[in-house]
């Protein structure tokens, strides 16, 4: 009976194995169809993705300096709406805000991804931009989806550990207004004035509902934090998760240090600050270099404050967060395969 078995196949099994195959087959033949299409509408769209360039471009720098409001901003909530609209994470929000910012142009964006966008409807896959890299493996086009999902997973690690959530240099983050309103958690935005006015404003044309929110004004290189916190009804007795995203590079390195000293000194035992540090290779390559100075003097910024990450990254941000009386939780170092080391870390940092 085994000899049988041996020499003539289960057909069940043979017909499942069958699928499985015209199953996989299937799937190379989109993905092929999907990379023609890509590249016909890439040709085709040549002209106006030159277009696309040029409007989002204008409005976010030109805008921006106008208003007087960060145009490295616009870059992060950009990235959130391509991530959005490829699947990578539901984020309405984002997409409502994005739909009413002057300083930046949701047509434009369209008129430079949309082969992308229709490769991605065909195949079912993420190709080129945006994409969800292996650990270790990011290069610079993935800073923002990377960054995003890992500050994302431990956020939503932490949530239910804390009492109050706040977002240090919010920018136009969408987080507290529908991903986790439903936390039981006290939401604070705390950004520069100018920034800030602009982002209520907006918000105020959409019909996202920000009334939990408690808005607060500061500057990280003048301002005591906590005053300006507390003001607004922060509990300092109370866990809670500081979110520092996309800020670290624009400080020095005294106001970096300075900043998480506060924390440390001031939020309860088991509260979290989450931040994310650059580079020292990546600080001189896109905000030293004559071209990158040039763009960022255009809204008055600057890139400073980076870490040496060219060998044994791991200790350089073990010791520098030691140094402030913290301990470094979670993790991740993006672009660690890279000969030259990582070019930033989203770091969980224990007071």
């Amino acid at each position: 009976m085994l000899a049988f078995c041996k020499f003539y196949p289960d057909p069940i099994s043979e017909a499942i194995s069958d699928i499985h195959r015209e199953s996989e087959y299937e799937g190379q033949y989109m993905k092929v169809v999907a990379f023609l299409i890509y590249l016909f509408l890439q040709i085709a769209f040549i002209p106006l993705a030159i277009v696309g360039v040029i409007l989002t471009g204008y409005r976010q720098l030109a805008v921006s300096k106008r208003l007087g409001v960060s145009q490295t901003a616009i870059e992060i909530i950009n990235g959130r709406w391509t991530m959005h609209i490829f699947g990578i994470r539901d984020d309405p929000a984002t997409a409502e805000l994005m739909s009413v910012l002057p300083n930046t142009s949701v047509v434009g964006l369209w008129l430079v991804l949309f082969p992308l966008w229709v490769q991605f409807k065909v195949s079912g896959q993420l190709s080129f931009y945006p994409r969800i890299p292996e650990e270790g493996d990011e290069n610079f086009a993935d800073l923002v989806p990377a960054r995003t999902l890992y500050f994302d997973q431990i956020i939503e690690r932490s949530l239910q550990d804390i009492d109050q959530f706040v977002l240090l240099g919010a920018g136009y983050d969408t987080r507290a207004y529908d991903m986790y309103t439903n936390v039981g958690v006290t939401f604070f935005e705390l950004d520069q004035a100018s920034v800030q006015s602009h982002k209520r404003e907006m918000l105020g044309r959409t019909t996202i509902n920000s009334s939990h929110v408690n808005f607060v004004t500061a500057d990280f290189s003048e301002d005591d934090l906590f005053t300006n916190l507390e003001e607004a009804g922060f509990d300092a007795t109370k866990r809670t998760l500081f979110l520092w995203e996309g800020v670290t590079l624009y400080l020095s390195l005294k106001e970096v240090q300075q900043t998480m000293r506060l924390v440390k000194q001031k939020a309860a035992p088991g509260s979290i600050l989450l931040a994310d540090m650059y580079a020292k290779r990546m600080i001189e390559l896109y905000g030293k270099s004559r071209a990158g100075a040039k763009l960022l003097e255009l809204t008055d910024e600057g890139f400073d404050f980076g870490l040496s990450f060219a060998a044994n990254w791991e200790q350089v941000l073990n010791e520098f967060v030691g140094a402030q009386s913290m301990k470094a939780g979670e993790t991740h170092f993006l672009g660690s395969n890279n000969e030259k080391g990582p070019y930033a870390v989203v770091a969980e940092m224990q007071c």
